[in-house]
């Protein structure tokens, strides 16, 4: 193992990580977030519009969680690509789910039996 790639090695191990205290103010921050998603879901929204401010808080709650609670603000870019490409590609495939539900009327009726 070259001097180089030890200093590099050093260089990873020793990011600035948060401190206990920022942890506590990114999960006040999460359940503001949550308060909202909840409090939105009260108010009298078309449909769509309550569906797209959900999904974009639950966007914004997952962009959080992945760069502070999984590390991806301190691990390699190839990471957080790999991460965005996944909600990226989700978020596609929900929408033309929800594309196809609707132009056929809606979710299908509830069968119950008896």
């Amino acid at each position: 193992m070259s001097a180089e790639n030890v200093a590099h090695a050093d260089e990873l191990e020793h990011h600035d990580h948060p401190s206990p205290k920022k942890y506590v103010f990114i999960a006040a921050i999460l359940a503001f977030v949550t308060a909202i998603e909840v409090a939105i879901y009260y108010f009298d929204l078309s449909q769509s519009v309550l569906v797209g401010g959900l999904i974009f808080f639950a966007v914004i709650k997952f962009i959080i969680v992945a760069l502070y609670f999984m590390h991806l603000k301190f691990d390699d870019h190839l990471f957080r690509r790999l991460f965005v490409t996944g909600i990226v590609t989700a978020l596609l495939v929900f929408t033309v789910v929800l594309v196809i539900m609707f132009a056929q009327g809606g979710p299908a009726p509830v069968v119950t039996g008896g």
